[in-house]
């Protein structure tokens, strides 16, 4: 299942764990890991929510991809800390940017004009929480409802308390007509909190600089099935096939690497090698063929074996 979610903050390539989690941006940790427990028993295997095998790996893929990290992030004192300020700056940059900002549910336009914004906040963030695991079908559209009200509630905190609630619209460009200074002269970019593709290739990386290429294949083959164009995945389990030998998988992927950026490095240094290792080996298997029919063998130059050839073996 793919975990894209493209409303809210996560429209800003930003992963919003309060979402995730259901929690407003204020909770505290007690709070946090109360919350993030229930979901956890709630998405648990042996739960009423997940009968099916199907229901069970779902439960699971939330669990690790998306439960998981989301509490890791909002439970430790620093992360939370880091997280919390990054949040801030969104708000105010998007507060500057507000007539790019479009709402997609009642509960967000709602919140950009109520007065009492932190008790309607709150109380909808709750309300939302009794249900967001209930049906794994529909949990990531109330993740993205929750972050249009986590995106609404900074945007609202980080504008002055005298001033009106920012109107939230998509902007009407009329040729000819200046934008604000603040599309003009935008703030500095925000640094983006990892993606849950990062987040997987980050893993692999670790995972094969171990020399543990099964667990980082598993990892690459995850990020595929969210970003299958991306050419970094593709260049990593390319070099994960070759360490395992298995050259036609890897020039498969290094081809798809190339196609996607043309200057993928590790692309352009392995793909040639491949190339050259798989015409020997064809090359060897007619030889071999050519052998067994009674045809004279001709002689083969030592090579160091495949893997001596490609990474730097010693020759013979």
């Amino acid at each position: 299942m793919s975990f894209k979610i493209d409303r809210g903050l996560f429209k800003y390539d930003f992963i919003d764990h309060h979402a995730v989690l259901c929690v407003p941006v204020d909770a505290d940790v007690k709070e946090i890991r109360k919350r993030y427990l229930k979901i956890a028993r709630r998405l648990h295997p042996d739960s009423s929510l997940t009968e099916t095998d199907e229901q069970k790996q779902l439960g699971n893929e939330f669990l690790s991809k998306l439960v998981n990290p989301a509490y890791e992030k909002l439970c430790s004192d620093r992360t939370r800390t880091e997280y919390i300020l990054i949040l801030s700056q969104i708000g105010k940059r998007l507060l500057q940017e507000s007539t790019s900002v479009t709402l997609n549910t009642d509960l967000g336009k709602q919140l950009a004009q109520t007065p009492n914004l932190d008790q309607f906040y709150k109380s909808a963030i709750a309300k939302i929480g009794e249900t967001q695991y209930d049906s794994l079908e529909e949990a990531l559209q109330f993740i993205a409802q929750v972050s249009e009200l986590n995106l609404v509630y900074l945007m609202r905190s980080a504008s002055k308390p005298s001033a009106a609630p920012p109107q939230l619209a998509q902007p009407t460009v009329q040729s000819g007509t200046p934008q604000s200074n603040a599309l003009k002269n935008p703030p500095p970019a925000l640094p983006k909190e990892d993606s849950i593709v990062d987040q997987y290739v980050r893993r692999a990386q670790s995972l094969i600089d171990k020399n543990q290429f099964a667990q980082a294949k598993v990892e690459l083959q995850e990020a595929l099935k969210l970003e299958p164009k991306n050419s970094r995945c593709h260049s990593l389990i390319a070099m994960v096939y070759l360490k395992q030998n298995q050259l036609k998988m890897a020039k498969i992927h290094f081809d798809n690497a190339l196609k996607l950026d043309p200057n993928d490095e590790t692309a352009l240094q392995w793909k040639p090698k491949i190339d050259r290792a798989i015409g020997q080996q064809l090359s060897d298997q007619k030889v071999t063929s050519s052998a067994n029919n009674g045809d004279k063998q001709p002689e083969k130059s030592g090579s160091g074996g495949l893997f001596g050839g490609l990474f730097g073996g010693k020759k013979k």
